[in-house]
């Protein structure tokens, strides 16, 4: 497990957040809900796909309006294997860890 990284709110458009993301040099950013609670996973791959992406995207989208992994996310009770093959049957690379209230702990990666 990896540290959670930058966390931006989904309320976040989608033009500033891959400026965050490629200004903090990282793959993915966290998304957090108007509690700090854990509200999703966003890649460079994602925002890029979505940013000019069609006529309905306009440079004030929301993270929040993107479909992206909003989980079920990693618990931090669950077993190495069982997140593992979890992680493989959605076909992630990487899921968020969240403690019993919602909040990001890190981040699972699964190595090649």
């Amino acid at each position: 497990m990896h540290a959670p990284g930058p966390q931006v709110d989904d309320h976040m458009t989608v033009d500033v957040a891959l400026s965050v993301l490629i200004g903090a040099r990282v793959p993915h950013l966290l998304l957090r809900d108007e509690d700090g609670r854990c509200a999703g996973l966003v890649t460079r791959a994602q925002l890029a796909a979505h940013r000019g992406g069609g006529p309905w995207y306009g440079d004030r989208t929301r993270l929040r309006d993107i479909p992206l992994d909003r989980g079920p996310f990693t618990s931090s009770m669950s077993f190495l294997g069982e997140a593992e093959d979890a992680m493989r049957v959605r076909t992630l690379d990487v899921s968020p860890v969240i403690d019993e209230y919602g909040f990001a702990l890190g981040v699972l990666a699964l190595t090649p």
